[in-house]
């Protein structure tokens, strides 16, 4: 890849010193691949830190709650 290709995301031209390349693997085969412009890169990165993140549990049992004290 030469000059400016496009973003795989936004379409817009990117300078090669500017792009940053997404690759994901399965059990060593590539299934996807996208060239990003750093705008849309950044993107990508908040969304999988977003998506990855652990949620907590919506219904928490207090355990102190369930504790008697006399």
């Amino acid at each position: 890849m030469t000059g400016s290709e496009p973003c795989d995301a936004c379409g817009d031209p990117i300078e090669e010193a500017l792009a940053r390349t997404v690759q994901l693997n399965v059990d060593r085969s590539e299934v996807d691949r996208q060239r990003l412009c750093p705008a849309c890169f950044a993107d990508w990165i908040e969304r999988y830190r977003t998506e990855m993140q652990p949620r907590a549990a919506e219904n928490t049992v207090d355990s102190d709650a369930d504790i008697i004290v006399d």
